[in-house]
């Protein structure tokens, strides 16, 4: 009998009624039509049947698999230019005709353009993960020249379990999303401004922009600064910065069961035994107050689509609220809070910065000091991204907080 907490899917083969377990890291349902597709299956008939709704169980070699999803990001691609030059001749008309106010002012321009890439991403991610694959209970593929992916697998997905479970079907991109976190995990991210690496895992974002690194090794730490909180933690890497220099007591605390065993493999390998772990959300249970609390919480304020996403998009803002309303409770007298945030959501017009002042305000906090950088990650320099101007204009900050004295 099939367990009602896991899902699975069913689909007919060789005139045979078959069922796996299905797994998606993006939490999507176990798919309604599946057709079998081999390496005869041309590119062009596989993206109308997924762009149709039909997913695609792959039977052929395993690079070929990995071919066609190319093939399938290249119709993508044309097929958004396509659509993006109908957009821009409508503009031009509509510009044409209006004897005022344009109706595409910037105003109105800039958060659209966010939100029309972020469908845009959204229906891509859909089309190409409906190529399946179906992998053993050891997430062994019968494919040819399918590479060991078990290890990949198991250290992104867990151990299958149960004698129902004979076999999963997920898409080829979380196949490929575990193997290149394998990679990660095995190389590092460089932080060459600490003179070390830090490893993620899979589901725990890897501080590949760390531009705030020189903003936390800049900013003087409080007076007295025995214990500190670093607030959804992640790899770690704050909580190692605050190690190194020198705060004895360190919490770092992350809801991501993913990221705490993450951030614990990062502690070990720098030896870094000063730093508590604990899984809440926010602040520390049953610890002593902290002279100094830091967070960079998610940068935008949209709702996220994958669990990935968590570390980026914060909807409505509701983490950065939460953060700034229970903050004051947790500080020492004379404690600091250093807030890592980029203005990237002001240039795209989803939050202002008379907003941000606002709720600092509203929670009784002042600004002591704020620390500047430009980032330099390769989507700042891109003159082709949509959005380029508001990355281009984007500043990452520290805010050094107080609370208003009384």
């Amino acid at each position: 009998m099939l367990t009602p907490e896991k899902q699975y899917v069913q689909w007919y083969e060789n005139q045979t009624l078959r069922h796996a377990r299905w797994l998606s890291e993006s939490n999507h349902g176990p798919p309604a039509r599946i057709m079998i597709v081999d390496d005869k299956t041309t590119a062009d008939e596989a993206y109308r049947l997924a762009c149709e709704g039909t997913s695609l169980l792959w039977r052929g070699d395993f690079y070929n698999a990995q071919q066609l999803l190319q093939a399938l990001g290249r119709r993508i691609e044309r097929t958004e230019e396509r659509a993006a030059l109908r957009k821009t001749k409508k503009a031009a008309k509509a510009n044409k005709r209006a004897t005022s106010e344009p109706s595409t002012d910037a105003t109105v321009l800039i958060p659209n353009l966010f939100h029309q890439q972020r469908q845009t991403q959204a229906q891509r991610a859909r089309i190409l993960g409906r190529l399946l694959l179906e992998l053993d209970t050891d997430y062994v593929s019968q494919l040819r020249r399918a590479p060991d992916m078990s290890a990949a697998c198991i250290a992104a997905f867990g151990q299958l379990e149960g004698a129902a479970d004979h076999s999963c079907v997920l898409s080829l991109r979380d196949i490929q999303g575990a193997l290149g976190a394998a990679q990660w995990r095995a190389k590092g991210v460089p932080i060459d401004t600490l003179g070390l690496s830090i490893y993620p895992h899979y589901g725990v974002f890897a501080p590949t922009r760390h531009e705030y690194v020189s903003l936390l090794l800049k900013a003087p730490l409080p007076k007295t600064c025995d214990v500190a909180y670093d607030i959804g933690t992640g790899t770690g890497l704050l909580a190692i910065i605050l190690a190194k220099r020198g705060v004895k007591n360190v919490i770092a605390t992350d809801l991501n069961p993913r990221a705490l065993a993450c951030a614990d493999e990062n502690f070990t390998r720098l030896g870094l035994s000063s730093i508590a772990l604990q899984q809440v959300d926010l602040f520390p249970a049953d610890a002593p107050p902290a002279n100094l609390i830091v967070c960079n919480p998610p940068w935008l304020p949209a709702k996220p689509s994958s669990p990935l996403e968590y570390a980026v998009y914060d909807a409505n803002s509701a983490m950065l609220r939460g953060f700034l309303q229970g903050v004051r409770d947790h500080l020492s007298e004379h404690g600091e809070i250093w807030l890592i945030l980029s203005d990237l959501a002001e240039h795209l017009q989803l939050r202002t910065r008379e907003e941000l002042l606002g709720w600092f305000a509203a929670h009784e906090l002042t600004v002591k000091y704020r620390l500047d950088t430009k980032p330099t990650h390769g989507r700042s320099q891109d003159d082709s991204d949509p959005l380029y101007a508001a990355r281009r204009a984007e500043v990452t900050s520290l805010w050094c907080l107080t609370p208003n004295k009384c």
